[in-house]
């Protein structure tokens, strides 16, 4: 099979293309001929060399693990999954820039039918981890008044939709009149223009200066300071990029619940990566009912272009997910 790997960390020039041998499918494992997949700030850390360790450190690396395809084969003691069905997969193992991807069919759920394959790889990893930061850990409530910040982020933009579908009041914050029309089209009660607004002038506009109940912060850095500011007294902050030094004394003046999500930690046990093919179904679902729509950049690549499709989503210009689609065996 062919597939993009990087022989050591760097740019986005490191990809190079290969030819590895295809992979053996093993006991409860499924193999998947992979049409699309979608990038993640992780990839491109993985790719820089920012984080170690999360794919192993051996090289070559295949990296991407959001997976949407169909089954080619499936190994002993799989029931639920059959060869010739559309799936879609979150895969923490990576391997997604090839053409084929083994993964534990405790993780694999039917594509979401109204979607097609590239509509369906732009949701895996943020909509598993939007829903562990708002529905596992912060546990929102219909009625909740929610904060959420980057609203055209990939997590972001799920995260709006599926607090809607749990029908909480949705508050977002993005960078432009442009990015926060397109929150308002997801959904979004509310919008917040954070180069124009401060977080005490927001508050007092929306809450009345009590704050939100729950604040999910996809940002991180200096923004997480802001999220502690947002929240109400007793509410909660899930955040997704908490590798910074805090003062954490604003979480215990308003005695806050603070969430750290790492989704990657999940699959690590069989019944994390059961829990996360539960969520996938509940996904599609949604999906399926017009509650979750996966916004896309408008820019497209192919497995080959993995390269510029870094590049993209490093510039900071995408608006949505950046999706990649295997042109050679769809």
């Amino acid at each position: 099979m062919k597939a993009q790997v990087i022989h050591e960390t760097g740019n986005p020039d490191v990809f190079r293309r290969v030819e590895l041998p295809r992979p053996e499918t093993g006991p409860g494992q499924v193999l998947i001929r992979n049409l699309a997949t979608s990038v993640n700030p992780i990839d491109c850390k993985i790719r820089s060399g920012a984080v170690k360790g999360i794919l192993g450190d051996r090289f070559p690396l295949v990296l991407h693990s959001d997976v949407a395809g169909t089954v080619e084969e499936v190994g002993e003691g799989v029931e639920h999954v059959f060869p010739g069905d559309e799936v879609f997969a979150y895969v923490a193992a990576g391997g997604a820039l090839a053409d084929y991807v083994v993964a534990d069919a405790s993780v694999v759920a039917p594509k979401p039918a109204s979607l097609t394959f590239a509509e369906a790889a732009a949701l895996p990893l943020v909509a598993t981890t939007a829903w562990e930061a708002l529905v596992d850990r912060a546990k929102i409530q219909s009625g909740q008044h929610v904060l959420i910040h980057a609203a055209t982020g990939g997590v972001g933009h799920v995260a709006i939709q599926l607090a809607k579908a749990f029908e909480a009041r949705v508050a977002a914050t993005a960078s432009s009149e442009e990015k926060l029309a397109v929150a308002r089209r997801l959904g979004a009660d509310e919008q917040i223009n954070y180069r124009n607004e401060s977080v005490e002038s927001y508050m007092e506009r929306l809450t009345d200066g009590t704050g939100f109940d729950v604040v999910f912060d996809t940002v991180g850095g200096e923004n997480l300071d802001r999220s502690f500011q947002a929240a109400k007294p007793q509410g909660t902050v899930a955040v997704i990029a908490a590798r910074s030094t805090h003062d954490l004394s604003p979480l215990h003046a308003k005695s806050l619940t603070l969430h750290v999500v790492f989704i990657i930690l999940t699959q690590r046990t069989a019944a994390g990566r059961a829990h996360h093919g539960r969520i996938m179904r509940e996904i599609s679902r949604l999906a399926d009912v017009g509650k979750i729509k996966p916004l896309l950049d408008q820019h497209r690549f192919t497995f080959e272009e993995a390269a510029m499709a870094h590049r993209r989503l490093e510039s900071g210009e995408a608006v949505g997910k950046i999706v990649l689609e295997n042109t050679r065996i769809g």
